[in-house]
């Protein structure tokens, strides 16, 4: 992602800063000098910090449920004030999927779970569609923990549910893990990288609100919800499912279903979790395991 790209954001969190008069021409200014072993006027340094802060610092949970994720930023803008001078650091991921790793947003921005952009427009899959009229249910294995079971309301996201049942019933979630956890928020997983930055072969389109699409499911406690990149094209395989209400996330991204058993199964994962940072990162070893997913249908 281009630095430009980070221009919005930046140039919101400078406004709430302490430094609100700083501009972005300033803030480019400051990213210039430092590359050159210049002094950053203090000034800008102290917006550029502020900015940094708002993005870089610890959340509290409340906060997390209220803030857009990146789940896996193909570059993000991490300035941090370093001697007087504004060190920058690049992260890199592989392309879209959904959700990963590092949070920088604010509260104004409220999305949920995404992961690596894309200035390129995402080629959509369609998979077959379900049968009409028949419900589907899923039944989500987690290795030392027990099932979730998901009902999914195909009304309302008939490609994304088809998508998932399509996956499942193809074995591509077993033995993947859940990646990422923020106990307060939600649970993601389905990444056969482990990381965020990976999904399955195809992207489908967001079937939510600001896509164009009517999908009036709310992501309350249970809801299951597609993980993407910026692209609104760019679900794959990467699900999370909402531990507490997160209805800022409601028009930006695809619910599917929600949990009609295993809320207890889904708490236990949430509170037993020890993420290694601020976006509910968990270290491989510690990645509860989805044994299976398995579909049934009430016919």
């Amino acid at each position: 992602m281009a630095l430009e790209a980070q221009r919005t954001n930046v140039e919101r969190l400078i406004r709430h800063s302490q430094r609100p008069d700083t501009t972005w021409e300033g803030f480019l200014e400051a990213l210039q000098q430092e590359e050159t072993g210049t002094t950053v006027p203090e000034s800008v340094d102290q917006a550029a910090q502020a900015a940094i802060d708002a993005i870089a610092s610890p959340l509290e949970k409340q906060r997390k449920k209220k803030t857009i994720v990146y789940s896996a930023v193909a570059v993000v803008v991490c300035a941090a004030l370093v001697g007087g001078t504004v060190a920058i650091a690049h992260f890199t991921s592989d392309e879209d999927p959904a959700a990963t790793a590092t949070p920088t947003t604010t509260d104004e921005d409220a999305s949920a779970t995404e992961t690596a952009t894309s200035d390129e427009t995402t080629d959509t899959y369609t998979p077959a569609a379900l049968e009409s009229g028949v419900t589907y249910t899923a039944q989500i294995e987690v290795e030392d923990y027990g099932t979730i079971t998901v009902e999914l309301d195909q009304e309302a996201a008939p490609i994304t549910c088809a998508n998932f049942v399509e996956l499942a019933n193809s074995g591509f979630y077993n033995g993947l893990t859940f990646h990422r956890i923020i106990e307060g928020f939600m649970m993601q997983g389905g990444d056969p990288n482990g990381d965020g930055t990976g999904g399955s072969d195809n992207n489908i389109v967001g079937e939510f609100t600001n896509n164009g699409y009517e999908n009036n499911l709310s992501h309350t406690r249970g809801a299951i919800s597609m993980a993407r990149s910026s692209d609104y094209n760019s679900a794959s395989s990467q699900f999370f499912i909402v531990q507490e209400d997160s209805t800022n996330l409601d028009g930006d991204y695809a619910v599917f279903g929600y949990v009609t058993q295993g809320m207890d199964v889904v708490d236990a994962i949430c509170e037993a979790a020890q993420p290694t940072d601020d976006n509910g990162t968990i270290s491989a070893e510690d990645q509860p395991v989805i044994t299976s997913i398995t579909i049934l249908t009430d016919q």
